[in-house]
């Protein structure tokens, strides 16, 4: 059972079918006992840093995402959930993320000929032997959307990196820990493939 967060965030439902079509059963929930009875955990998003913390403190989520990490259940944040995995962001000066990796989320640079946010699909560097992306070749394209990226404290937790500006952090893997930055609910076979191998953890 892959149990995905639900704390009113934009993408749950289409995080939901992507799940559903690879033929895995989900709960879509905040309740402590089914999230730390799941196989695996989700925490999808879609929106501003501030208002998620804020709603993940207000369903009682924040100390039961640290016991699901603790008890080394692999956790998946995508998006939005990615950047709450981490300590800070400049949308939201002053708000604490979740802090189970270090590092920061920063706006992405103006650049002349870019548009913010950025909307579309990039090519991944990826790092070799990275469960979340095995069987995936190097420079395939995932698809994007956001304003603000990951720079991760430490390089060893980086599993893929894109250009955007900037250099992005694009995903992040440490034990039973993995994020991206894409959306694989959205970026076709390879996407699928990305969460095919994280149920298969």
């Amino acid at each position: 059972m892959i149990a995905i967060l639900d704390y009113d965030a934009g993408n749950i439902r289409s995080v939901e079918k992507a799940v559903e079509a690879l033929g895995e059963k989900t709960v879509v929930t905040r309740d402590r006992h089914s999230i730390l009875s799941a196989d695996k955990v989700i925490l999808p998003g879609v929106g501003a840093f501030g208002d998620a913390m804020a709603r993940l403190k207000e369903y009682d989520l924040v100390d039961t995402i640290h016991e699901v990490v603790d008890k080394n259940t692999p956790f998946l944040g995508i998006c939005l959930g990615l950047q709450l995995m981490f300590e800070s962001s400049d949308e939201t000066p002053g708000v604490e993320g979740l802090g189970i990796l270090p590092g920061k989320i920063l706006r992405i640079p103006d650049c002349e000929g870019l548009k913010i946010p950025h909307m579309g699909w990039n090519s991944l560097d990826i790092k070799p032997d990275q469960p979340l992306f095995a069987g995936i070749p190097d420079q395939s394209y995932v698809y994007f959307v956001h304003s603000y990226y990951l720079k991760a404290a430490n390089e060893e937790d980086v599993a893929a990196s894109t250009e955007y500006s900037t250099h992005i952090h694009a995903s992040v893997a440490h034990n039973n820990i993995f994020a991206c930055q894409f959306h694989p609910e959205k970026s076709g076979s390879v996407g699928l493939k990305i969460l095919k191998n994280f149920i298969d953890l």
